[in-house]
């Protein structure tokens, strides 16, 4: 293809739309995080018991999206994201009527699995709509509404609920994401070739779609997401303390860097979208090594606050670079039948949320001080990098077997 050709190709606009509602989902999903206090007085729980609210909602996502993806195979796709959005504005309607602390967990498990389920449907429809030669670019821009939601949902959200009360931010995110259901009815289109797809008898649905995990190369794949998201949330979880207690930033500078942070993130999305179009292992490779260098260069300059914040702003820029490139790998492997096998990759991101943190928070409690979780994610970092040495060395294997000329060509001929 010429360059010229190249440039004419576009992302679709249904693909924004998408990214819209995900900037929805995402607000709800970090958005707890600014109104613990309210919540936890209102119910009259303890901080550390609202917080668990955050956990709960990223168990619903482990679990429910794979559960959504196989229970949704027969329907169209365009259907399944509407019911999707739908339940997920009710369970927030639910939420906000909440009289007790228990109804609210149970309304957010339930709420995650139907984010886990739109988000799966939606990157399998992304792929479906958007020419083969801006999947990388496509699927970053879903990613990119989770980081604008960092950027703008979550302080919107927060002053909802500090101004209004923390109900006022569900009842927000109710009503937004039931008039995203009004417009996907409107607008979105299922593609031609989905009615083969979807006439095809269950048990068939099943095996096309188990098929994708036989064999290393889907499970190289999760382990390198879960292992990424790992090392970025270790670090991120706790750049707050760093700041202040190691780099000596006053407290009120804190929301500004970390919307610098937000801000590289999202410029990270772009670009490694372009890159990931050209060449995927290309782009996770530089990514997780972008990544790592700059968590070192944070734990070697995190004593002088000015190059600490540089740091984190290159931290949110060379992590979530590689967005696109490991939703399109899922792709690439299984081709013919990827919707469990996305669902399953939004399950390993959420599985890296849980563990970074968690791994994060034990170095802290051993005494090693606000540095050290820094040093996790580096491990992490490089321990994805050693999994994706790995899945190239397969990609190679099979290249030699059946003869083809590139990893992404073998992808497509062995799905």
């Amino acid at each position: 293809m010429t360059t010229s050709t190249q440039t004419r190709v576009r992302v679709p606009a249904q693909v924004y739309l998408l990214a819209a509602v995900i900037f929805c989902l995402g607000t709800s999903e970090f958005m707890i995080a600014g109104i613990l206090e309210p919540i936890s007085a209102d119910l009259q729980v303890s901080i550390p018991q609202a917080g668990l609210l955050i956990t709960g909602f990223a168990v619903g996502m482990i679990g429910g999206a794979p559960a959504m993806a196989l229970l949704t195979l027969k329907l169209p796709r365009r259907a399944t994201m509407i019911i999707s959005i739908i339940a997920f504005s009710a369970l927030h309607i639910l939420a906000a009527l909440s009289p007790s602390y228990s109804i609210l967990m149970v309304t957010r498990v339930l709420a995650a699995i139907a984010c886990g389920g739109f988000w799966a449907v939606a990157a399998v429809h992304t792929t479906r709509i958007a020419p083969a030669e801006v999947h990388g670019r496509a699927l970053a821009s879903l990613v990119g509404g989770l980081t604008v939601a960092n950027l703008v949902g979550v302080p919107l959200g927060t002053w909802v609920g500090t101004q209004y009360g923390w109900r006022a931010t569900f009842w927000a995110v109710a009503i937004v994401t039931a008039l995203a259901a009004v417009l996907i009815a409107l607008t979105v289109r299922n593609p031609a070739h989905e009615d083969t797809e979807s006439s095809q008898h269950l048990p068939t649905l099943l095996k096309a779609e188990l098929a994708a995990f036989k064999g290393p190369r889907i499970w190289l794949a999760l382990a390198t997401t879960a292992l990424f998201q790992a090392s970025v949330f270790a670090a991120f979880s706790y750049f707050s303390p760093l700041l202040t207690r190691v780099a000596g930033i006053s407290h009120d500078q804190v929301p500004g860097v970390l919307a610098a942070f937000g801000i590289g993130a999202f410029v990270g999305v772009i670009v490694g979208g372009r890159f990931a179009d050209r060449n995927i292992f290309g782009n996770i490779i530089g990514s997780l090594t972008a990544l790592a260098l700059s968590l070192f260069a944070l734990w070697l300059v995190a004593d002088t606050g000015w190059a600490a914040i540089v740091m984190i702003v290159l931290i949110g820029a060379s992590g979530f670079s590689i967005a696109g490139a490991l939703n399109s790998r899922v792709f690439q492997i299984a081709t013919q039948a990827p919707t469990l096998a996305a669902s399953v990759n939004t399950s390993a991101f959420n599985v890296g949320n849980a563990v970074g943190p968690a791994l994060g928070a034990a170095v802290i409690a051993f005494g090693w001080g606000f540095k050290a979780p820094v040093v996790v994610a580096i491990v992490l970092a490089l321990a994805s990098l050693i999994v994706v040495a790995a899945a190239i060395r397969v990609e190679r294997v099979l290249t030699a077997r059946i003869g083809v000329a590139t990893p992404e060509e073998s992808s497509d001929a062995v799905a």
